[in-house]
């Protein structure tokens, strides 16, 4: 019985609902019925990670690791040195500019009124957490791993930073254009594969550094506009309750020189 009278209630609820509008356009009424707004909380729990964009980061660090380890790919990354120094195409060093030109050009399209997704202070913290994400994961495999580099120069070649930036900021171009405007979203992947080209041009990487450093860079990215709600709500200091049994957050850290990913869980 208190089943039937509930689904009476809302059919009831819905015809008033419907009448209500009806009668309101017939005449002309300027009154607006505010949407109640999203709760902070009941917004991260939206705003879930899609692992159909890990798939290609994933893809990408794993051939690098294979550069690491098999045989096979080893042997690619050392043809396709020979292949590049066969060739002796000129040196530059303009790759240590074009891994921040995706970002540049968001900044930029905004300031022309091109706007993206976010305005400037939420692209900003996304941008800044995707570099904080880029360093905690590059920084400690570079001394972890430590990769010779091709010109002998250290043992800092696994991955590489350059390529990582680079595409951490190709990514940040295109989550901030894909739904407005796609073809202008993509156009910061040539700076992207030009300065992961350039590292192996200037013998500093070898093709399997490059690669996982991509990976590594769309990773990065794609974590940083995943904890964006959550490092916001920080910042604006919301989303506190005292009906909230527990939270948690991910970030990136730097202290004493070292970087790394902290994870806090409140109880």
């Amino acid at each position: 019985m208190k089943t039937c009278h509930s689904k009476k209630l809302i059919y009831l609820f819905v015809l008033i609902s419907v009448f209500s509008r009806v009668n309101a356009q017939s005449n002309n009424d300027t009154i607006a019925v505010q949407e109640p707004k999203q709760d902070s909380i009941s917004a991260i729990k939206a705003n879930k990670l899609n692992y159909k964009s890990l798939i290609v980061p994933a893809v990408l660090i794993s051939y690098g690791i294979a550069g690491l380890t098999m045989n096979n790919v080893k042997q690619l990354n050392i043809s396709t040195r020979t292949e590049i120094g066969e060739h002796q195409p000129t040196r530059m060093k303009l790759d240590n500019y074009t891994q921040y030109a995706p970002a540049v050009m968001v900044y930029g399209l905004n300031a022309v009124g091109i706007k993206g997704k976010h305005n400037l202070r939420d692209r900003t913290i996304i941008y800044a957490s995707s570099q904080l994400i880029v360093a905690a994961f590059t920084m400690p495999l570079k001394y972890l791993v430590k990769e010779e580099r091709p010109d002998g120069s250290n043992t800092l070649s696994f991955p590489s930073g350059h390529a990582a930036t680079a595409f951490s900021s190709a990514q940040f171009m295109f989550r901030e254009y894909k739904d407005t405007n796609f073809w202008l979203s993509l156009s910061g992947y040539p700076f992207a594969i030009f300065t992961g080209v350039y590292r192996m041009v200037n013998d500093k990487h070898w093709l399997g550094d490059v690669v996982a450093g991509a990976g590594f860079g769309i990773l990065s990215t794609e974590l940083a506009y995943w904890l964006f709600p959550r490092i916001d709500n920080l910042l604006r200091g919301k989303g506190k309750s005292k009906n909230t049994l527990s939270s948690s957050m991910i970030m990136p850290f730097y202290q004493d020189k070292t970087v790394g990913i902290g994870f806090v869980k409140n109880f």
